[in-house]
């Protein structure tokens, strides 16, 4: 296992390779909760997450002789940008292999940093694996995302940065996928200022820590599907759960809706650009997952590269959730006027309408009825409410399909 003295030679390789900046306050965030809220926001890195540290830092420790050979890593795409642009900075060629579907953004990034791109499997562990089988046939250096000490150490540069800042922190929440951002992490913090809490997060559809953590030994999921591809790996680390268990004070999991939640607050209202697995600590905090009332509170965002095709589902499931968009559907008599009846009640109710579906081809409605299915923009549940009641109150039945 590493030390506090590995991550701290890790930050003199990485001086003037990534952007260390102070963790700010959120005010909004502070606001919203009633209590000090601080961001450390790694989406500003070069390659728009942590990953650069530990990537960068692994590949300067490759020998000289060993670079002709090339390296090969496996990435759902943020550790594969990282590599890319460490090889090219070294001058070494870099083979990265994704999972099919990864965001454009992350496939684009890793070619403009002239790596050989191959897409395999659906998920991390299925391109992992062909990673291995590539680095066999060819003799490259592997370099892992995440069980890697050197990776651990340059991840661990975060932890450092917070010690660095004068205000007294009392916990640190921070996304897991295969677990090296937290262990880095909580060496440098436990080492230094143990009375931190370290809390990790993860989706519930990729909880191989949580999982871990509660059999007391590693468990591998059959499969992983969350919008948060950043942390969908189907096990944790070997090295990395070892320190998980030592270091990390608690670990909590969230749903996809809550993720959508956090990433929509985010845009919304900090301004900011966060993916999946960076909005999963907020997602904690807004699914009342974690205790800090009253806490001084870092919220580790891990990046901030995501698909703007991703980006419009997700602020309609962030809509959904905070009440904000309804789909209702009512069967009505197909006479003039009916529809603009339904339209001046949503008007009066104060809803806006953002999309309207007239169906008279229904098998399962009576003749002389016709079906109108409406894309609401509301308020909240309490505004949905208030404007089902209206529409009952004049008679019409309603049905809320989302």
């Amino acid at each position: 296992m590493i030390s506090i003295k590995d991550i701290e030679q890790a930050r003199n390789i990485l001086k003037g390779i990534i952007i260390e900046k102070d963790f700010i306050k959120s005010e909004f965030l502070s606001e919203y909760f009633k209590t000090d809220i601080y961001l450390k926001l790694e989406n500003l890195q070069k390659t728009g997450s942590f990953k650069i540290r530990g990537a960068y830092n692994c590949i300067s420790h490759i020998a000289e002789k060993d670079r002709k050979r090339g390296v090969v890593t496996a990435s759902a795409g943020n550790h594969a940008q990282s590599v890319a642009y460490a090889c090219l900075s070294f001058g070494i060629k870099a083979t990265v292999v994704m999972p099919q579907g990864t965001p454009l953004t992350k496939v684009r990034s890793c070619k403009s940093f002239e790596a050989e791109t191959i897409f395999y499997g659906r998920t991390y562990d299925e391109a992992y694996e062909k990673a291995l089988e590539i680095c066999r046939e060819k003799k490259q250096i592997f370099v892992h995302a995440f069980d890697d000490y050197n990776v651990i150490a340059g991840q661990g540069t975060i932890g450092l940065e917070i010690l660095d800042q004068p205000e007294d922190i009392d916990i640190i929440v921070v996304p897991i996928g295969g677990g090296g951002l937290i262990s880095g992490i909580s060496i440098a913090i436990k080492e230094r200022k143990p009375s931190i809490k370290i809390i990790g997060v993860e989706a519930a559809e990729a909880a191989s820590a949580f999982l871990s953590r509660k059999e007391r030994k590693i468990v591998h999921l059959p499969m992983v599907k969350t919008i948060a591809d950043g942390i969908a790996v189907k096990s944790v680390g070997v090295k990395t759960f070892q320190i998980i268990e030592k270091y990390v004070d608690d670990i909590v999991i969230v749903n996809e809706e809550e993720i959508a939640e956090a990433i929509l607050m985010f845009m919304e209202q900090g301004k900011l650009t966060v993916e999946g697995a960076g909005a999963a600590p907020l997602a904690a905090l807004l699914g009342e997952k974690i205790n800090f009332k009253s806490k001084k509170v870092v919220l580790i965002i891990s990046g901030g590269n995501i698909d703007v095709n991703m980006v419009a589902r997700i602020i309609e499931r962030g809509l959904l959730r905070a009440g904000r968009f309804t789909r209702i559907v009512i069967d009505i008599d197909d006479i003039p006027g009916a529809l603009a009846e339904i339209a001046g009640i949503v008007g009066q109710a104060e809803a806006n309408i953002l999309h309207i579906v007239h169906e008279r081809a229904v098998s399962n409605i009576p003749f002389g009825k016709t079906r109108v299915k409406l894309d609401l923009e509301t308020r909240g549940y309490d505004h949905i409410k208030e404007l089902i009641d209206r529409l009952k109150s004049n008679n019409f039945n309603v049905t809320i399909e989302a």
